[in-house]
This record gives structure tokens, C-alpha cells and sequence, in this order.
């Protein structure tokens, strides 16, 4: 009984000290809903409610049961409102590829990863296509930037359309479930011309003004510094170019493009101490009104215009319900940044959008956030010394770029496979600009807006970033500037984070236990293995791991697929220098042509087979024999053949050092977004 009892103090400890941990059970349970192999049945729900109802007892009591319970409690909601808003969403999606007329209304416009113009439409109309198998909303990208369509317009193209695909690897990032939440239900191209049907409409007077304001941004300052303070305004980032893209990446400041907590804490931070201090110069308002809640309700509105003119992304609303949380403790006469602050923020963005919790931004989000309380306020409570009044801003920026930085970089280095080595000597060198030069210039650029003098402000913020785009080109151009990382296991983020929570939350010095989980999740990811063969979930592409990297079998085509996979295993070169492996794994027995590749993989001799010329040539094969083809094959033989027919159901598939075949479809399991 003794360990209980120990068990029981070190909880009643945490007394008073128990919100933050609120969004992590609330986590869990949205995790779990996640990884289950199936969706949940009625069954599921009426366990999960007598198990509340049973669990609710305890809560009776004064002791650990009752922290336990609600933990519990806590658990199951958030598996519950998961499962809710994943069954909300529920669009059709095409189950079939498509070619043919396309008509839509376009409700926005980005840039895909190969750069070409990209848009989103709603209310679509498809040849043949029945109104309740319609998806609600798709993407297709233009090969010309000639067109660039009104928010609000409808359109006419001809287009190929197909579902959402798999992910690129088993395990990998699932983009059928990230489209199941944004309603996408099918992607696409167009290489003949956009028509404009109508003009547009009234129903988009928001996003109509955000892309106006775009354009017109881009019109005053040219060129990439043009397109990027569109971006930090408007949340249009089509008119930045991938070069620009990667060297922001490459030095850490990527995060400045996305309009995120920086951007919204910056802003709302400079119009409430602008606005305070204003009032508190004029005595007969600062004696008789209550200077500093006006201030924020103030900067609250501001906030909100912006969330409206950014286009209210993921990110931006995750930013805006942290800032409405910190000035709603100012209205309250509570402390503005607290890690409960933080925990609020974090359960209000989780009951909004659960399926946020595995998104990069949100985990770097709050890591960031997290972290930066956590030590500011251990600063604080240790009474340390920062110097004279003259250098604590200094310590500040220097201590506030290195936590947020060593906080942020494993998430980066996991989701986005790089690793910035220079990140903090870049954000010290941007991120005051933003702050001090940026942000007021956008602030000073929509005030005079009404006086036609907007250019003052827009020179002012032409010339801040400008300063950015130079830092981040110096930076990344430096030898070494960033390194590739391989992606990790399963379950090596999940443990780094509650590690890390298990260090920030707990209170005592058994926080310090929260560093076993930290150790251990990057010693399994220094130690885990990337797949001895990766397969394409239609038999387009196979990779093949060996002592140089991995040796692909296609020069060109499935783009996307090979470069998923040269990051995951933390390579950087191109897809063409991949190929030119492939000769060195070939076995001396077989001849490769372009469309029939060999090579011996443990067990087996793995025959890769591209079109219907290359299939012609083969009539048999022996049972050692493991054959992937992008056609159909009828062969004679006992070797296992994965073929269209078949590839079709299992999605990508990796074969392990140990020979083992395992698919994407399960691991995906049955879900609502892998259903066709």
C-alpha cells in the first residue's frame, strides 16, 4: 500500500496546478480515435457512456481516484468529439478518375508544390456525375497563370480529376484524411483553358476583399518582397515562389509566412500598447476610464478584422483564440500569459478541430508556446538577473529565439525532414524587424488607407521585408546551412511530447523523470530503420534502400512519390540522381531496359515492370520472384504479382529488412476517409 500512497501524494501535489494537463487527456482520447484499426460502432459509444457513468463515481472522492476519474472522463470526450466531427464533415468523394467538364465556383487559390497555380471550387457541376455523389469541394491546378480568377467566379475547364490519394508509404502522412476534413473531395489538373461563366458574386464579400487586397499589395511592391507581404497580410501566398519557399525553410523562417501566433501576438500586442499608451497621455480619460481593458477589447477587434482578412486558416484561428484567451484574462484581471492561458487556448482549438492535434502546425504551435511560458516563468519564480534595464530586451530576443527554436525544431525536423542550423541567428536577426518595423507599417498602411496615403506605411514595410528576404537568402547560403533528417517511427513524436508536457506540467522535481521519455525518443530515432523497398500505390515507382541511398526505378514521373521518399530517408538529391543508383543494386543475371527493371532484395528478385511494351516481353516468372507492374500481367508462374487489381486495395506498400510486406491499407485501417 505504501507505493499508492506515494502515488496519491505526488498527485494531491499537483493541486491547483491541474488545468494545463486537461488538453492532454483531452488529447489522448482524440488520439485514440485516430489510431483505431476501424471506425467505432454504437457499441464503442455505449462502452465509452458507462464507463463514464462508472468512472463518474469516484469523482466523489477527495484522494488520487478522483483525479484519475476525470482524467478518464477527460479521455473518453475527446475520443467522442473526435469521432463527432469526423462524421460532421462527411462529403462524397469520386471513387473514380475522371475526364471531362468541369464547372465550380472558385472560393480560393494557392500554389501547389510544383508551383503551379492551384484552385479550390465549390457548388460543382460533372458530366454524368449524380448531385449526391458530386464532391462538395476539389482542387485542380492550371498550367498557366495567364487566368487568375476572382474569388467568387464561377468557372468552366475540362479537367482530369481523381480521388484523394494514400499515403506515399505506409505509415506515411495520410492525405485522404487531411482532404476528408477540408470536404476535398477529389484532385486534379487542367491543361485546356479557363473560361469564366459569371463574374462574381456577393456570397464571398470577405474572400472577394482579402484577394483584392492581394492584388493590390503585389501591384505596390513587386517581386517576392511584394508577394510575401501579401502572404503575412492576406494569407495569400500564391504569388511565392518555391526558391523563395526554400530559403526560408532552409533558414528557420518559414514561420513567418504563415499567419500564426507571431504575426497575431505581434499585431495585437503593438495596437493594445500603442492604444494604452495613447490614452494614458491624455489624464482626464486615464484617471476616469479603465485604460487597459479598453486597449484590449480594442486589440480583440483588430484581431478578429485580421483573422477575417487572413482567410481564417487552421493556423490563424489557432492564433486567434490564443490572443482572445490572453486579452480575456486582461478583461478579467488575470494574468495575460500562463501556461493555463496556453491550456485554454489548446482545449478550445482541439474542440474546434480535433484532427489538428497530429497537424504540424499545431504541435509546433504550442510547443513553441509552451515552452516560452514554461521558462520565462521558471525565470521568473528563480528571480534571475538579465542584465541592466538596457540588455533585458536583448536576453529576451536571444532567450526567446532559442527556446522557441530548440522547442519547434524536432516537430519541424519529424514533419518536414530538415533540420536548420542556423535558425537562430536568423530569427534574432528577422524577427525584431517584424516586430518593430512589419507589423506597425501594416498598422500604419491600413490607417491612412482613407487619406490615400497607404505608401508611407507600404515603403515602411517594402523595406522591413526586404531586410528578411536578405537575411534568410545570406543565411541559407551558408556552408552547412541545413541538413536532411530522416523521418521517424510511429510512436517517437508521441513519446517526445509527453516527455517533454510530463518536464513543463508537472510540479516538483519529479518533472525530471519527463527526461527518460525525452532521451529515449531520440535514441529510436537515431536507431530506426527506413524500409528496404518502398512501392507506389500503383505500381508506377519502387525504391530500393542500399549502401548510397535509395536507387529508384524511374527517372521522371510520380514526382511527389519519389521525393516523399528521398526526404523520409533524409536524401536531398534529385529523383534523376536516384535513378542512376538502381544499375549498382541490378543483379549481373538480367538485362534493365527503361520499363523492365531487376534487382535481387533478400529473398526475392524483385522485377519491376513499366507499361504495356515492357509487359509484352514477359509470359513467365519463377516463385522467388516478386513482380510490380503499373499494367496488367497475365504470367505464368507461382511468383506473387502486384498489379493495378491489386495494388488498388492494398494502397503503397514497404517491404522490411526482414521480408515482410506490410501495406498502407493496414495500417490506414477502415476508416471514413479510406472508404471509397
Amino acid at each position: 500500500m505504501l507505493p499508492l500512497l506515494k502515488i496519491d501524494q505526488a498527485l494531491q501535489a499537483q493541486r491547483g496546478h491541474l488545468l494545463p494537463w486537461v488538453p492532454v487527456c483531452f488529447g489522448l482520447g482524440i488520439a485514440g480515435f485516430f489510431l483505431s484499426p476501424e471506425d467505432p460502432g454504437p457499441m464503442t459509444y455505449l462502452l465509452i457512456c458507462i464507463a463514464t457513468l462508472i468512472v463518474l463515481t469516484q469523482t466523489r472522492h477527495l484522494d488520487a481516484r478522483r483525479l484519475v476519474a476525470w482524467g478518464i472522463v477527460l479521455t473518453g470526450l475527446g475520443f467522442s468529439v473526435a469521432s463527432f466531427r469526423a462524421n460532421s464533415v462527411a462529403a462524397p468523394v469520386l471513387s473514380f478518375r475522371y475526364y471531362g467538364p468541369v464547372e465550380g465556383r472558385v472560393i480560393a487559390i494557392d500554389r501547389s508544390s510544383s508551383d503551379a497555380l492551384r484552385m479550390t471550387l465549390d457548388q460543382l457541376r460533372l458530366r454524368d456525375v449524380a448531385k449526391n455523389r458530386t464532391p462538395d469541394r476539389i482542387r485542380i491546378s492550371i498550367s498557366s497563370d495567364r487566368l487568375f480568377p476572382a474569388i467568387g467566379s464561377r468557372i468552366g475547364t475540362t479537367a482530369h480529376l481523381m480521388p484523394p490519394q494514400g499515403p506515399a508509404e505506409p505509415g506515411g502522412f495520410d492525405y485522404r484524411r487531411y482532404a476528408w476534413f477540408l470536404k476535398l473531395g477529389a484532385n486534379g489538373y487542367t491543361r485546356s483553358p479557363v473560361v469564366m461563366l459569371t463574374p462574381t458574386d456577393d456570397e464571398l464579400p470577405v474572400q472577394s476583399l482579402r484577394y483584392r487586397l492581394s492584388g493590390e499589395i503585389q501591384r505596390r511592391i513587386p517581386g517576392e518582397t511584394g508577394a510575401l507581404a501579401a502572404a503575412i497580410v492576406t494569407g495569400d501566398r500564391s504569388g511565392v515562389g518555391q526558391k523563395t519557399l526554400r530559403i526560408l525553410r532552409v533558414s528557420n523562417l518559414a514561420h513567418l509566412l504563415a499567419i500564426s501566433g507571431l504575426h497575431m501576438g505581434l499585431l495585437t500586442g503593438f495596437i493594445y500598447a500603442a492604444l494604452r499608451f495613447a490614452l494614458c497621455l491624455v489624464p482626464p480619460l486615464a484617471l476616469r476610464l479603465p485604460v487597459k481593458k479598453i486597449a484590449a477589447l480594442s486589440a480583440l477587434g483588430a484581431a478578429s478584422v485580421y483573422l477575417a482578412l487572413s482567410g481564417g486558416n487552421v493556423a490563424t484561428e489557432r492564433a486567434f483564440v490564443m490572443v482572445c484567451v490572453a486579452l480575456g484574462a486582461v478583461l478579467l484581471n488575470r494574468r495575460a500569459i500562463s501556461l493555463r492561458t496556453v491550456a485554454v487556448a489548446a482545449i478550445l482549438v482541439l474542440i474546434r478541430r480535433p484532427e489538428t492535434l497530429f497537424s504540424p502546425g499545431f504541435q509546433m504551435s504550442f510547443a513553441a508556446t509552451g515552452a516560452l511560458v514554461a521558462v520565462f516563468g521558471w525565470l521568473r519564480d528563480a528571480d534571475i538577473w538579465l542584465g541592466p534595464r538596457w540588455v533585458r530586451p536583448i536576453a529576451t530576443v536571444l532567450i526567446s529565439s532559442a527556446v522557441a527554436g530548440l522547442a519547434t525544431a524536432p516537430f519541424g525536423a519529424g514533419h518536414f525532414n530538415i533540420l536548420a542550423h542556423y535558425g537562430l541567428l536568423a530569427n534574432i536577426l528577422a524577427v525584431p524587424i517584424m516586430g518593430l518595423v512589419v507589423i506597425p507599417s501594416v498598422v500604419l498602411a491600413l490607417c491612412l488607407t482613407p487619406f490615400g496615403l497607404e505608401q508611407i506605411g507600404l515603403l515602411f514595410l517594402d523595406i522591413g521585408l526586404t531586410w528578411i528576404l536578405t537575411v534568410a537568402t545570406l543565411v541559407s547560403a551558408l556552408p552547412n546551412a541545413a541538413s536532411a533528417v530522416p523521418s521517424p517511427g510511429l510512436w517517437v513524436l508521441p513519446l517526445l511530447s509527453l516527455g517533454a508536457l510530463f518536464v513543463i506540467l508537472w510540479q516538483g522535481r519529479l518533472r525530471w523523470l519527463g527526461t527518460i521519455p525525452l532521451c529515449l525518443s531520440f535514441a529510436f530515432w537515431s536507431a530506426g530503420d527506413r524500409p528496404k523497398v518502398l512501392i507506389s500505390e500503383n505500381g508506377g515507382l519502387v525504391g530500393i534502400l542500399g549502401s548510397e541511398g535509395r536507387a529508384l526505378s524511374r527517372e521522371k514521373g510520380q514526382g511527389y512519390t519519389a521525393m516523399h521518399w528521398l526526404t523520409g530517408d533524409g536524401d536531398t538529391v534529385s529523383q534523376v540522381l536516384a535513378a542512376k543508383r538502381w544499375p549498382a543494386l541490378a543483379s549481373p543475371d538480367f538485362g534493365d531496359s527503361e520499363g523492365l527493371k531487376r534487382s535481387r532484395v533478400g529473398a526475392y528478385t524483385l522485377l519491376h515492370v513499366v507499361g504495356t511494351r515492357s509487359a509484352k516481353l514477359l509470359s513467365a516468372c519463377a516463385a522467388d520472384e516478386l513482380v510490380v507492374s503499373n499494367v496488367a500481367l497475365d504470367l505464368q508462374g507461382d511468383c506473387r504479382i502486384l498489379q493495378p487489381s491489386v495494388l488498388r486495395y492494398t494502397g503503397s506498400i514497404r517491404l522490411d529488412a526482414s521480408g515482410t510486406l506490410v501495406t498502407a491499407a493496414e495500417l490506414a485501417g477502415d476508416r471514413l476517409w479510406t472508404q471509397p
